[in-house]
Parts: C-alpha cells; structure tokens; sequence
C-alpha cells in the first residue's frame, strides 16, 4: 500500500476491513474518488479462516483482504496505509488527519474503524486469543466441535454463550470465575443440558505442545480443557470523532461501546457514515461487508442530491459561470475562442 495520497476526494473511509473495503467498492463504482485509509490492524488477524461467508469460507482474512483491496483499486479507488487520528470540520466537508503528520481533505467520511476487544486479566488470554481462546461459536465453533469446551464467566453474555456451545459439544464447562454462581432458572437449564458449573478464579492457562490444554484455578486445580471461551468487551475504535463531536456511547446490549448510527449507517453528524464493528459489535465478517456497502451507496446517493441541488441554483444565478458559458455560446458561437 504505497500510493500516494492526493489533497482530497470525495469520500474517505477510515478503516481497512471487509466493511470499509466494501463501502469504497461501492463509491468507486459510481465514479467517485475515494480512498481507504488501513491501519493494518484487523480484528480477525489471528483467526486462521474466515467463516460464515458465503462463497469465502475458510479463507485466511489477510487473502480476503487482498482481494478486496484489488477490487477497490480495480475501479480506480485508492488503499494507503494509514492511521486516522482526527478529524474535523473543513468548511462543507472535513480534514482527516494521520499519525504520520499528513492530512487529506474530504467532501464526506465512512469510519469502518472496527472495534477492539478488552480481554479479561487472566495470564495467557490474549496469547492464545483467536486460536483455542474464541468468543463466537458461528466464527469457530465447528473447529472445535466436540471438544472439551470450557466457558470463562466473564457477564451476562457467559451464560449465553456456555448454551450456544452446548450445542456444539456434550462436554462444557462454565468457569464461575469472578462472577455470581448461575441461580434460579439459569442454574436449572445449565443442569439441564448438562453443563457443569466449576466454582473458583481462573488464574492462568495450561498450554502443551502450543495448545491449549487446560484451565488452572487459583487453588492449583487444573481443569482440562481444549478450547475456551470468553466473551470481551468491545469498544469502538473511534477516539478521533471526538473533534467532530461524535462519541462512542454504550450499546444496549452492554458488550461495550460503539458510534451509534441508523439504519444505513448515517450518524449524528452530517456527513460522517459508520458501517461495521465500529456500530454494530456483533457484525460477522458479511454483515460488515454488506453495512459498507449499504453506507457507501447512501454516501454515493447524497452527493448526487447535493450536486443537484448545486446545479439548479447554479442554473438560477443570472451571472454564473455557466451562464456566462452558454450566452457566450448563443452570441458568439465557434469564433468566441479567438476574442
């Protein structure tokens, strides 16, 4: 990604992934000139395929990006490396501004930033994160079918999450951890479906052969488990809105924060579009792809009302550069050149 960055387009997407690539795809089809600002971080980096996505299934997300960074560059459009760091108002449009120093005009703004996930402080989580560490059983949940399967109690989405991998193995266990013991009718459906609860704090992980081998608590019992699951806190990458006066806020379901948007991805603040994890924490990598190219569509819809809203008071004003154009046509015709 070593293309230079020209002064300004007509929309810049904030973010590299499957949401902002597809977003940029869009726009770039339509003729507009829009460029993709990647951080090279994404989300799913440590995942060894992408799943859930039709026709792509299994396929390394690095490859996925690949493809769709020629995709975009296909239809003109333009992938730099870059980290976005602020933005801000610039007359009708806005400044983006990078780590590096540099800053880039735009009329308007897709983030497709993503989201990061705050993993519980347990030595070896995020070391083993992606791989036998998971969260999402429609993302990696056949890889580890019936497994021994160990569910880290981390907040209500624990209880959740230790029933959804039930399904996908007889044998589950939920780590009480830090959290109250399950009671009442969640203590019975566990029961029910057979899902033993283990009282205690995990302290740490037990890894053999680079793999996940069990779950050490506190008092030195180790239970042995293949996969563990634990559920995040996710917050949106979207500290640099805050000079457009855009915040993340906390989502509804209290898994974290994210930028807050209507259906098309359409935010507080004219001009600035969110498509992806930024808004939606639960999106899987299609969903993403699809939100981005709902926004980069309205995004693309919105300049041409603005452009032909230009046109017809341009077409109004008695003494426009256009209608200087045209009476210069009617009078003088071909020889208007030679004057």
């Amino acid at each position: 990604m070593t293309e230079r960055l020209r002064d300004a387009y007509d929309v810049v997407v904030a973010g590299g992934g499957a949401a902002g690539l597809n977003g940029a795809m869009m726009l770039a089809r339509s003729r507009r000139s829009v460029v993709v600002l990647d951080a090279g971080a994404p989300r799913n980096a440590p995942a060894q395929g992408v799943h859930g996505l039709l026709a792509r299934d299994g396929m390394p997300p690095a490859e996925l990006l690949e493809r769709g960074r020629a995709e975009v560059r296909r239809y003109g459009g333009q992938v730099v490396a870059g980290t976005v760091t602020e933005a801000a108002r610039d007359g009708g449009g806005f400044t983006v501004g990078l780590a590096d120093g540099r800053t880039v005009r735009a009329r308007r703004l897709l983030v497709t930033t993503g989201l990061a996930d705050e993993l519980p402080d347990v030595p070896g989580l995020r070391e083993r994160w992606g791989r036998d560490v998971l969260h999402c059983p429609y993302c990696h949940g056949w890889e580890v079918r019936d497994q021994a399967i160990g569910v880290l109690a981390t907040g209500p989405m624990s209880m959740h999450q230790a029933l959804l991998f039930r399904q996908l193995s007889d044998d589950v266990v939920l780590f009480a951890h830090t959290a109250p013991r399950p009671a009442g009718e969640q203590a019975e459906q566990l029961a029910a479906r057979g899902v033993r609860v283990v009282d205690g704090e995990v302290a740490g992980l037990e890894i053999a052969d680079d793999r996940l081998a069990g779950v050490r608590l506190a008092g030195g019992t180790v239970v042995a488990r293949d996969a563990l699951v634990v559920a995040t806190r996710m917050t949106a990458r979207a500290g640099f809105l805050a000079g457009l006066g855009l915040r993340p806020v906390e989502h509804p379901s209290g898994m974290g924060e994210h930028v807050p948007a209507d259906a098309v991805g359409r935010t507080d603040v004219p001009g600035v579009w969110v498509a992806g994890n930024v808004t939606d924490l639960s999106a899987q990598v299609g969903a993403a792809a699809a939100a981005g190219a709902m926004a980069g569509a309205q995004i693309n819809a919105d300049l041409v009302a603005e452009e032909a809203r230009d046109a017809v008071a341009a077409r109004r004003t008695p003494f426009s550069a256009e209608s200087e154009a045209r009476a210069a046509e009617a009078v003088m015709s071909d020889s208007r050149h030679g004057l």
